[in-house]
């Protein structure tokens, strides 16, 4: 199976490519403070948040201070997100005509729940970017799964849209509406998590795991990354400026990682050019998904 897996994939394919998004930092929208202190960070992505950090009464100072900031600060190569209010609300449609013209490279679409919903928001986008002159379809959209139901749908959600550009987990909130207790060992969201990252990949998307929410816990941090890293996550929501450093330094390839995923590929190159499928390597046999894992682990090397 493996040797048809070889001769059947092109052997030089690459991975889909995406912004690299190790760190998605959330910043309180109606902070001009703290969005201002994220031009100084080495988050990958920062989240202007209009909803869970924005109290009801500061829906509008929120909305007019994230386009403010954006408008005048230079993020440099960081990408600026705004969380928008869940479609579920009255709020949202404000949301994005009162900001598109902040020009954010994407929403966040919290507690998303049905294709439908991210269908409605992407429809909606495309009439403000046509009558705004922007590009349409240029604004991207990130999908938050943090309820029962968004976990039950999580594959529908991640073949919705073609402005889709990951998806995200939120055990939190998801943890509330399951009227469950959550622990260090997250055992209560284990299936959730296993469910948003194996539907991400099923459509060629990135996965974004959830928030730690002990500050002071770098160490706890550092390993609840690792963890995430292995299900197959590629980054990490923050929620304060301290953990950045830490989640870009656990999903970033090392050096000896990048060297050794290139030896490999340099391997399957000669193996290929002398008509042999699957070969051994360090003792170990080398097929077509060790190959594509490799080939990642370049990519993210690369975009580093």
């Amino acid at each position: 199976m493996a040797i048809d897996l070889i001769q059947q994939r092109n052997p030089n394919a690459t991975p889909p490519t995406h912004p690299l998004r190790r760190s998605l930092l959330f910043m309180p929208g109606d902070s001009a403070r703290k969005i201002e202190k994220a031009v100084e960070l080495t988050a990958d992505s920062i989240i202007a948040d209009l909803e869970d950090a924005v109290a009801l009464s500061q829906k509008e100072v929120a909305r007019e201070t994230v386009v403010a900031c954006f408008q005048r600060l230079d993020f440099g190569p960081t990408e600026r997100l705004i969380r928008m209010n869940p479609v579920s609300t009255t709020l949202w449609e404000d949301d994005l005509s009162q900001t598109i013209l902040a020009r954010p490279e994407g929403y966040v679409l919290p507690k998303t729940e049905s294709a439908a919903q991210v269908q409605a928001v992407s429809k909606r986008l495309a009439e403000l970017e046509g009558s705004h002159g922007l590009p349409v379809g240029s604004t991207r959209l990130l999908a938050l799964v943090e309820t029962a139901m968004g976990v039950v749908k999580a594959a529908e959600i991640a073949a919705s849209d073609s402005r889709l550009g990951a998806l995200l987990f939120g055990a939190e909130d998801l943890a509330g509406d399951m009227g469950a207790r959550r622990s260090r060992e997250g055992w209560e969201i284990f299936y959730a998590r296993g469910a948003v990252v194996t539907a991400a990949a099923a459509y060629g998307l990135p996965a974004i795991d959830t928030v730690y929410v002990d500050l002071a816990d770098t160490e706890g941090l550092a390993a609840e990354c690792r963890f995430a890293q292995g299900m197959g996550f590629s980054g990490k929501l923050a929620i304060h400026p301290r953990q950045v450093a830490v989640i870009n330094r656990v999903f970033s390839p090392t050096n000896e990682g990048i060297a050794q995923a290139q030896r490999l590929i340099d391997a399957f190159a000669s193996q290929q050019a002398a008509g042999t499928g699957v070969f051994e390597m360090d003792g170990k046999m080398i097929d077509m998904p060790i190959v594509l894992a490799a080939r990642k682990v370049l990519a993210a090397g690369r975009r580093g």
